[in-house]
């Protein structure tokens, strides 16, 4: 066992994105397996909803039926819950747990009113996903109990991890009928506080102000807030992904975490140095010839790509200033074409059929509406399409900078591009991450993973690690970071044009320089080097079950 580690006999992980790609947590977990594997081989067991069926099985969950088969073989769990056992397809391959938790709902009141009884959680205000995020932390936490019943878990070192507020009442089952498991409740960003950003509010200059209850009434949120911070008050170690959320916590949780556990990443998901140049070209090509056909024009080969990814958050992840900036860009007159991607998913349905039909004729001339690639239920509504349509651009052989709406998941089946998001990085110039609530901010460090430099700001998570760890700027670790607080918007989006116009002029042997210095970055964030902080976690977590068992 390596020596940073703690002894343990089995530990638990829970999250709705386990084997269930929708956001970062997936990429947490999923990086985060290999080296947890490496340290405790076959001990830890992910668990996530069985959200799956015949006609859509998961791509990332290998069904095995010699996992757990003892356990298996002697299940008794309640009516409505099934369980899939196998491995998770992500490097490392570690045990993974698919729960189904139909039956759930039909105790769903009763189980409201016992977590009421015992720990004050108020779920009468609850509406939109709750329901279905404690139906399945319910279930997972009555399949931890029954693994826990079968090993003899009252004479073992068990640790029961859950992750956001959405597994909040798997936590509470846990410490209610197995008050022998140390339990660790991990928020990557607070459900209060990102509803304060969402809502167009102001959250840095009055954050001491604020009171996370009587904010939860304000903004329709007391059930999803109730749950979180009861979870974070009971569990035995309370952690958060950086010191910016640390400190949302202890004003809107009303309690600091005992740990900050910073995202690390695994080298694993990038092409080796014998490939990289290939998968380069290749992602190139195709994000070059998709806007080729798109827009009627040709994007030559030294087009410089720039995007912005993640979360369908318009103000908190910095969409807003990223098109805002791209006008800017367009008026600093770029050294090179500008290609600009929006990847964001949004309710999106299929790819639109006269690009797929372009694409397969090699048709000429521009399509309408040259701007999206994916059909969307809401184009009224979204504020992504309208501000590109409010902006004016239209991508023509007169446009230094065309910017293009890709509002689907990237999963290599999406019907234009047909590689992944990952697939695709390999081959952009630049991304821009000028996020307004980000508290940690897994895309930009993918993008240094990829040798890809970045943009982002002083209000993400990995923007203050990069402060504290490295020197600011392109050259010294291939991330730029750029100050930003509620009143100065229009300077962040100036400051990311002039960092973009920046890049189009350097010439290659700066650019080679630059990506060296992003893959040397994202080395120090490494999970060897973050797992430390889990492990800090898991001492806390089991010397505070050892006093409240006294």
């Amino acid at each position: 066992m390596d020596e940073a580690s703690v002894a343990l006999d089995m530990m638990f992980e829970t999250s709705w994105e386990v084997c269930n790609k929708i956001g970062g947590i997936y990429t947490v977990l999923s990086t985060k397996a290999k080296t947890l594997q490496k340290i405790y081989k076959d001990k830890v067991v992910f668990i996530g909803p069985d959200v799956w069926g015949s006609e859509n099985p998961s791509p990332y969950f290998i069904e095995q039926a010699s996992v757990l088969k003892s356990w298996k073989n002697s299940v008794d769990l309640p009516a409505g819950i099934t369980v899939r056992t196998g491995r998770w397809n992500v490097p490392g391959r570690p045990i993974a747990v698919l729960v189904g938790f139909q039956g759930m709902y039909d105790v769903k009141n009763e189980f409201y009113g016992e977590m009421w009884d015992r720990f004050g959680v108020d779920s009468l205000h609850a509406y939109g996903d709750y329901d279905e995020a404690c139906a399945f932390s319910h279930a997972a936490g009555l399949v931890i109990e029954s693994i826990c019943n079968f090993i003899g878990a009252d004479k073992k070192r068990v640790i029961a991890h859950f992750d956001e507020w959405t597994t909040g009442m798997g936590l509470l089952y846990v410490k209610w009928k197995l008050p022998h498991v140390a339990t660790i409740f991990t928020t990557h960003a607070t459900s209060i506080g990102r509803s304060i950003c969402g809502n167009g509010k102001p959250l840095y200059d009055y954050m001491k102000g604020y009171n996370g209850d009587q904010m939860a009434r304000e903004l329709n949120m007391e059930s999803k807030h109730s749950l979180e911070k009861i979870a974070a008050h009971q569990a035995d170690c309370f952690t958060t992904v950086s010191d910016i959320t640390a400190i949302e916590c202890e004003q809107l949780l009303e309690i600091r975490p005992h740990v900050v556990t910073p995202n690390g990443f695994e080298k694993n998901f990038v092409p080796a140095k014998t490939k990289f140049n290939a998968f380069r070209a290749d992602a190139r090509r195709v994000m070059l010839d998709v806007a080729s056909v798109l827009s009627g024009r040709k994007f030559g080969d030294d087009t410089f790509i720039v995007v912005t990814s993640g979360r369908c958050e318009y103000r908190n992840k910095g969409i807003d200033v990223y098109l805002d900036s791209l006008r800017m860009l367009t008026d600093k007159a770029p050294m090179r074409d500008v290609l600009a991607f929006v990847m964001v998913p949004a309710w999106s349905g299929d790819a639109r059929f006269d690009l797929r039909e372009a694409m397969a004729k090699g048709a000429d001339g521009a399509l309408v509406d040259p701007v999206i690639t994916h059909q969307i239920f809401n184009p009224d509504s979204d504020p992504i399409i309208n501000r590109i349509h409010q902006m004016s651009f239209v991508n023509d052989a007169q446009s230094r900078v065309s910017v293009i709406y890709v509002p689907c998941y990237l999963n290599g089946t999406d019907g234009i591009f047909n590689l992944s998001y990952y697939d695709l990085l390999i081959g952009m110039d630049a991304t821009v991450f000028p996020s307004y609530y980000e508290p940690w901010g897994y895309t930009p460090l993918e993008s240094v993973a990829f040798g890809v430099p970045t943009v982002t700001t002083t209000l993400s998570g990995f923007g203050q690690w990069i402060l504290r760890s490295c020197e600011n700027g392109f050259e010294n670790s291939g991330v730029t970071v750029i100050g930003r607080n509620d009143s100065n918007y229009d300077d962040v989006a100036d400051s990311i044009a002039r960092s973009l116009k920046y890049l189009t002029g350097s010439d290659k042997s700066a650019l080679t320089a630059i990506q060296k210095q992003a893959f040397a970055t994202a080395s120090r964030a490494a999970w060897q080097y973050f797992i430390e902080y889990y492990v800090e976690a898991f001492k806390i977590a089991f010397e505070r079950e050892a006093e409240r068992n006294k």
